[in-house]
């Protein structure tokens, strides 16, 4: 049964990529399939999605968090024009089922699917969900949730753990390329899809200290942006090997050939890092809603799966400790690589389209 799929949400990759791992186990379903993602411009999902191949269709929904009091309620008061933009596209689309993967673009998506009677999930990716999708639960025929902590949240009847949909890409290059580049350490460095410039500016720190062990590095790096022209030409400056660029589309590929991932502790990342079986030093965003990944961190920490360095401890010189304690190591680091990997949950995306299927054909 050819089958019509919405998605909606984005923002930051650690909502889109979910998505388009999702949408990528749909379209391998059955064929004839077809997805239309639902966000906004302001969001990553212009950048990437049209490179995925697949159709987006945007509304002027507004975040909230984090913003000040009057774009708040700016953010409010659009809601429901936002709620109409999305009741028109479903109406010009006709999807059989609605996923909301969280963003701001995910809640009028869902209540114009409540509105329309069309059938909606929502996938969590984090431990404690924000306030959005702890009101949408009551909108929705099913949850999806990446972690065993987000079931007090939710429904019991209605909540099934998947884990976090991963993207095809990263499967391919970890099953069907070989590691190359294995005569040095490499250490691969970013912040999310947005980098993040206190990670950048502590590992220019380190340099200082990795003095030592430069010829034996090869350092990764994403930066974001903003950062790229300065981190790109420190690094030059100070001699060390380096690949250095704004974004990486590739990331399977350098999670491959990598020994050591330094990185922020997003639900998505944590997923990532399970699945490719990385040894990591974590560095939470401090300003995570609910402090989530501080929590996924402690999680990997507790198992012995990586290392963390909160942000308001993270210094050049403290980093570079745990860079060369793991480079000098290596037992340590495979102890790590064993432990992450027994969280891993490959087959999320295929689980929960398996669970829309049904929910369809009823």
């Amino acid at each position: 049964m050819e089958t019509r799929l919405v998605i909606g949400g984005g923002g930051t990759g650690g909502h889109l990529f979910p998505g388009i791992a999702i949408a990528e186990a749909f379209i391998e379903w059955e064929k004839g399939n077809e997805v239309l993602f639902i966000g906004t411009e302001r969001g990553i999902e212009m950048r990437i999605l049209g490179e995925k191949g697949f159709k987006l269709k945007t509304i002027g929904a507004k975040p909230i968090k984090g913003r000040s009091i009057l774009e708040k309620i700016k953010a409010i008061w659009g809601l429901p024009r936002s709620v109409l933009e999305a009741v028109s596209i479903l109406k010009e689309f006709k999807p059989d089922m609605v996923i909301g993967v969280g963003g701001y673009a995910s809640a009028p998506v869902l209540i114009a699917a409540w509105l329309m009677g069309i059938k909606r999930v929502l996938h969590e990716q984090n431990a404690i969900p924000g306030m959005a999708n702890r009101i949408l639960k009551y909108f929705t025929h099913h949850i999806f949730i990446s972690f065993e902590g987000a079931k007090r949240y939710f429904p019991k009847d209605k909540t099934t753990l998947t884990g976090m949909p991963v993207r095809k890409d990263l499967f391919s290059f970890i099953n069907n390329h070989n590691g190359n580049k294995r005569d040095k350490f490499n250490i691969f460095i970013f912040g999310g899809s947005a980098g993040a410039h206190r990670i950048n500016e502590k590992m220019l720190e380190a340099l200082d200290y990795l003095e030592g062990i430069r010829s034996s590095l090869r350092l990764i790096h994403q930066t974001g942006f903003h950062d790229y022209e300065w981190v790109s030409s420190y690094y030059r400056a100070k001699g060390f090997e380096a690949i250095v660029k704004p974004f990486f589309d590739d990331m399977g590929r350098y999670y491959k050939i990598s020994h050591l991932v330094i990185c922020r502790a997003g639900a998505s990342t944590i997923a990532e890092l399970a699945i490719c079986g990385k040894a990591s030093i974590l560095i939470p965003y401090p300003y995570a809603a609910h402090n989530h990944q501080f929590i996924n961190a402690k999680q990997l920490v507790e198992i012995g799966a990586a290392m963390m360095i909160e942000d308001k401890e993270l210094t050049g010189k403290g980093l570079s400790e745990k860079i060369i304690f793991i480079f000098e190591h290596p037992e340590e680091r495979e102890k790590m690589e064993k432990a992450v990997k027994t969280i891993a949950m490959p087959d999320a995306a295929k689980d929960i389209v398996r669970y829309c299927y049904q929910m369809v054909t009823g």
